[in-house]
Protein backbone atom coordinates (compact mmCIF):
# COMPACT_ATOMS: atom_id res chain seq x y z
CA UNK A 1 0.00 0.00 0.00
CA UNK A 2 1.44 3.47 -0.86
CA UNK A 3 2.01 6.23 1.72
CA UNK A 4 2.22 9.54 1.95
CA UNK A 5 5.32 11.93 3.06
CA UNK A 6 5.85 14.88 4.30
CA UNK A 7 8.47 17.16 4.51
CA UNK A 8 9.14 20.47 7.31
CA UNK A 9 11.73 22.46 5.87
CA UNK A 10 11.90 22.42 1.49
CA UNK A 11 15.67 24.03 0.69
CA UNK A 12 18.53 22.04 -0.37
CA UNK A 13 18.25 18.54 1.26
CA UNK A 14 14.22 18.30 0.28
CA UNK A 15 14.91 18.86 -3.23
CA UNK A 16 18.15 16.34 -3.17
CA UNK A 17 15.45 13.60 -1.92
CA UNK A 18 12.33 14.64 -4.23
CA UNK A 19 15.44 14.56 -6.92
CA UNK A 20 16.28 11.22 -6.27
CA UNK A 21 12.52 9.97 -5.58
CA UNK A 22 11.72 11.30 -9.33
CA UNK A 23 14.74 9.52 -10.81
CA UNK A 24 13.41 6.22 -9.69
CA UNK A 25 10.03 6.94 -10.62
CA UNK A 26 8.92 6.86 -6.75
CA UNK A 27 5.58 8.03 -6.23
CA UNK A 28 3.82 7.74 -2.98
CA UNK A 29 0.02 8.64 -2.65
CA UNK A 30 1.59 12.51 -1.76
CA UNK A 31 4.24 14.30 -0.92
CA UNK A 32 3.49 17.52 0.81
CA UNK A 33 5.91 20.16 1.60
CA UNK A 34 5.75 23.14 4.67
CA UNK A 35 8.63 25.76 4.27
CA UNK A 36 8.59 29.18 5.87
CA UNK A 37 9.89 30.99 2.72
CA UNK A 38 6.99 31.43 0.09
CA UNK A 39 10.04 31.87 -2.38
CA UNK A 40 11.51 28.32 -1.75
CA UNK A 41 8.13 26.28 -2.03
CA UNK A 42 7.36 28.20 -5.45
CA UNK A 43 10.59 26.99 -6.69
CA UNK A 44 10.44 23.56 -5.18
CA UNK A 45 6.36 23.32 -7.05
CA UNK A 46 8.15 24.66 -9.92
CA UNK A 47 10.64 21.71 -9.96
CA UNK A 48 8.31 18.99 -8.80
CA UNK A 49 4.63 20.12 -9.77
CA UNK A 50 3.20 16.81 -8.33
CA UNK A 51 4.40 18.40 -4.51
CA UNK A 52 1.75 19.64 -2.67
CA UNK A 53 2.61 23.09 -0.69
CA UNK A 54 0.94 22.38 2.99
CA UNK A 55 0.36 24.00 6.34
CA UNK A 56 2.81 22.58 8.77
CA UNK A 57 0.27 20.91 10.94
CA UNK A 58 -0.74 19.11 7.24
CA UNK A 59 2.59 17.80 6.75
CA UNK A 60 3.19 16.63 10.13
CA UNK A 61 -0.25 14.42 9.76
CA UNK A 62 1.52 12.36 6.82
CA UNK A 63 2.65 8.25 7.08
CA UNK A 64 6.21 9.72 6.64
CA UNK A 65 7.54 13.02 8.24
CA UNK A 66 11.23 14.07 7.17
CA UNK A 67 12.69 17.14 9.67
CA UNK A 68 14.08 19.04 6.71
CA UNK A 69 15.50 21.71 9.58
CA UNK A 70 18.54 23.27 10.79
CA UNK A 71 19.64 21.92 14.31
CA UNK A 72 18.77 25.35 16.17
CA UNK A 73 14.81 25.12 15.45
CA UNK A 74 14.16 21.08 15.35
CA UNK A 75 12.52 20.86 19.29
CA UNK A 76 10.69 24.05 19.12
CA UNK A 77 9.22 23.02 15.46
CA UNK A 78 8.44 19.29 16.80
CA UNK A 79 6.58 20.84 19.51
CA UNK A 80 4.48 22.63 17.69
CA UNK A 81 3.31 19.85 15.58
CA UNK A 82 3.91 17.01 17.70
CA UNK A 83 -0.07 16.47 18.50
CA UNK A 84 -0.37 15.86 14.70
CA UNK A 85 1.74 13.05 14.16
CA UNK A 86 -0.13 9.57 14.19
CA UNK A 87 0.71 6.95 16.25
CA UNK A 88 1.72 4.61 13.53
CA UNK A 89 3.86 7.62 11.35
CA UNK A 90 7.46 7.53 11.36
CA UNK A 91 9.32 10.43 12.13
CA UNK A 92 13.23 11.18 10.34
CA UNK A 93 15.06 13.72 11.01
CA UNK A 94 18.24 14.81 8.52
CA UNK A 95 20.01 17.08 10.37
CA UNK A 96 23.42 16.43 13.13
CA UNK A 97 23.80 16.75 16.36
CA UNK A 98 19.56 16.41 18.03
CA UNK A 99 19.83 13.23 18.86
CA UNK A 100 16.93 10.37 18.90
CA UNK A 101 16.50 10.68 22.48
CA UNK A 102 16.22 14.35 22.00
CA UNK A 103 13.59 14.13 19.60
CA UNK A 104 11.13 11.53 21.04
CA UNK A 105 11.39 13.77 24.59
CA UNK A 106 9.82 16.39 22.80
CA UNK A 107 7.49 13.98 21.10
CA UNK A 108 6.43 12.64 24.73
CA UNK A 109 7.94 10.01 24.25
CA UNK A 110 6.97 8.86 20.62
CA UNK A 111 9.77 6.23 19.64
CA UNK A 112 9.31 5.56 15.53
CA UNK A 113 11.82 8.24 15.09
CA UNK A 114 15.18 7.47 12.73
CA UNK A 115 17.97 9.97 11.32
CA UNK A 116 19.61 10.31 8.39
CA UNK A 117 23.08 12.13 7.27
CA UNK A 118 21.99 12.40 3.70
CA UNK A 119 24.38 13.12 0.97
CA UNK A 120 24.34 15.74 -1.92
CA UNK A 121 25.19 12.56 -3.99
CA UNK A 122 21.69 11.32 -3.53
CA UNK A 123 20.58 13.82 -5.91
CA UNK A 124 21.99 10.70 -8.51
CA UNK A 125 20.88 8.04 -6.28
CA UNK A 126 24.46 7.44 -5.09
CA UNK A 127 24.42 8.82 -1.73
CA UNK A 128 26.36 6.89 0.99
CA UNK A 129 23.48 7.35 3.85
CA UNK A 130 23.90 6.00 7.49
CA UNK A 131 20.74 5.98 9.22
CA UNK A 132 19.97 4.98 13.05
CA UNK A 133 16.80 4.12 14.70
CA UNK A 134 15.25 4.57 18.22
CA UNK A 135 15.81 1.37 19.85
CA UNK A 136 12.08 0.47 20.18
CA UNK A 137 11.66 1.08 16.23
CA UNK A 138 12.10 -2.20 15.17
CA UNK A 139 9.64 -2.51 12.34
CA UNK A 140 11.55 -0.31 10.20
CA UNK A 141 11.39 -1.80 6.87
CA UNK A 142 9.40 -0.23 4.95
CA UNK A 143 10.81 3.69 5.69
CA UNK A 144 14.37 1.51 5.19
CA UNK A 145 13.30 0.41 1.67
CA UNK A 146 12.21 4.25 0.76
CA UNK A 147 15.50 5.38 1.68
CA UNK A 148 17.19 2.89 -0.04
CA UNK A 149 16.64 5.31 -3.43
CA UNK A 150 19.01 8.04 -2.42
CA UNK A 151 21.65 5.27 -2.64
CA UNK A 152 23.55 3.17 -0.42
CA UNK A 153 21.74 3.24 2.99
CA UNK A 154 22.94 1.49 5.92
CA UNK A 155 21.93 1.27 9.49
CA UNK A 156 24.66 2.59 12.25
CA UNK A 157 24.90 3.17 16.03
CA UNK A 158 23.83 6.99 16.53
CA UNK A 159 26.80 8.04 18.20
CA UNK A 160 28.36 7.33 14.81
CA UNK A 161 26.17 9.70 13.27
CA UNK A 162 28.26 12.88 13.19
CA UNK A 163 31.52 11.10 12.31
CA UNK A 164 29.72 10.36 8.93
CA UNK A 165 28.61 14.01 8.46
CA UNK A 166 32.33 15.00 8.29
CA UNK A 167 33.83 11.90 6.72
CA UNK A 168 31.11 11.34 4.15
CA UNK A 169 28.15 14.14 4.07
CA UNK A 170 30.72 17.27 3.40
CA UNK A 171 33.79 15.47 2.03
CA UNK A 172 31.99 16.54 -1.43
CA UNK A 173 33.24 20.54 -0.55
CA UNK A 174 36.59 19.60 0.54
CA UNK A 175 37.36 18.62 -3.12
CA UNK A 176 34.95 19.54 -5.57
CA UNK A 177 36.81 23.08 -6.08
CA UNK A 178 40.01 21.25 -6.60
CA UNK A 179 38.14 19.05 -9.27
CA UNK A 180 37.29 21.98 -11.09
CA UNK A 181 40.14 23.69 -10.44
CA UNK A 182 42.31 21.50 -12.54
CA UNK A 183 39.75 21.07 -15.11
CA UNK A 184 39.82 24.99 -15.56
CA UNK A 185 43.84 24.21 -15.76
CA UNK A 186 43.59 21.94 -17.92
CA UNK A 187 41.83 24.04 -20.23
CA UNK A 188 44.34 26.95 -19.99
CA UNK A 189 47.36 24.21 -20.75
CA UNK A 190 45.78 23.45 -24.29
CA UNK A 191 42.66 21.16 -23.63
CA UNK A 192 39.29 21.98 -24.91
CA UNK A 193 36.62 21.51 -22.45
CA UNK A 194 35.72 18.08 -23.01
CA UNK A 195 39.15 16.72 -22.81
CA UNK A 196 39.88 18.59 -19.81
CA UNK A 197 36.73 17.31 -18.20
CA UNK A 198 37.34 13.64 -19.24
CA UNK A 199 40.82 13.80 -18.07
CA UNK A 200 40.28 14.84 -14.42
CA UNK A 201 37.18 12.79 -14.21
CA UNK A 202 38.58 9.82 -15.27
CA UNK A 203 41.90 9.97 -13.79
CA UNK A 204 40.58 11.04 -10.30
CA UNK A 205 37.99 7.39 -10.12
CA UNK A 206 41.13 5.40 -11.15
CA UNK A 207 42.91 7.11 -8.90
CA UNK A 208 41.00 6.00 -6.08
CA UNK A 209 40.74 2.61 -7.06
CA UNK A 210 43.97 2.49 -7.05
CA UNK A 211 44.21 3.54 -3.61
CA UNK A 212 42.08 1.49 -1.91
CA UNK A 213 41.56 -1.82 -4.52
CA UNK A 214 45.14 -2.26 -5.53
CA UNK A 215 46.13 -3.65 -3.20
CA UNK A 216 49.65 -1.80 -2.24
CA UNK A 217 49.99 -0.22 1.10
CA UNK A 218 49.63 3.78 1.13
CA UNK A 219 53.31 4.68 0.93
CA UNK A 220 53.32 1.97 -1.80
CA UNK A 221 50.39 4.16 -4.20
CA UNK A 222 52.32 7.44 -3.22
CA UNK A 223 55.31 5.89 -4.49
CA UNK A 224 53.91 4.96 -7.90
CA UNK A 225 54.86 8.38 -9.16
CA UNK A 226 57.67 10.34 -8.86
CA UNK A 227 56.92 14.19 -9.28
CA UNK A 228 54.64 15.46 -6.62
CA UNK A 229 54.55 19.22 -7.84
CA UNK A 230 52.34 19.59 -4.38
CA UNK A 231 53.98 18.17 -1.75
CA UNK A 232 55.97 20.93 -0.25
CA UNK A 233 52.54 22.41 0.74
CA UNK A 234 51.16 18.86 2.42
CA UNK A 235 51.61 19.58 5.54
CA UNK A 236 49.73 22.94 5.30
CA UNK A 237 47.10 21.15 3.89
CA UNK A 238 46.70 18.68 6.14
CA UNK A 239 46.71 20.85 8.95
CA UNK A 240 43.98 22.97 7.55
CA UNK A 241 41.62 19.70 6.96
CA UNK A 242 42.75 18.38 10.35
CA UNK A 243 42.18 21.89 12.33
CA UNK A 244 38.64 22.90 10.27
CA UNK A 245 37.35 19.12 10.63
CA UNK A 246 38.10 19.22 14.21
CA UNK A 247 36.40 22.23 15.07
CA UNK A 248 33.34 21.54 12.85
CA UNK A 249 32.51 18.12 14.53
CA UNK A 250 32.83 19.82 17.90
CA UNK A 251 30.08 22.36 16.68
CA UNK A 252 27.78 19.38 15.42
CA UNK A 253 28.54 17.13 18.50
CA UNK A 254 25.70 16.24 20.30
Amino acid sequence: MKKTIGFIGGGRITRIILQAFQNKGFQPDKIAVFDISSEVLLALHQKFPKVEISSIETVASQDFIFIALHPPVILDTLEQVKHRIKHEACVISLAPKITLERISAKLDGFQRIGRLIPNATSYINKGYNPVCFSKDYTDHEEILDMLKILGETFIVEEPRMEAYAIASAMLPTYFWFQWHEMHQIGKKMGLDENESRETVEKTLVAAIETLYHSGLSYEEVIDLIPVKPIAGHEHQIKEIFSNTLSTVFEKIKP
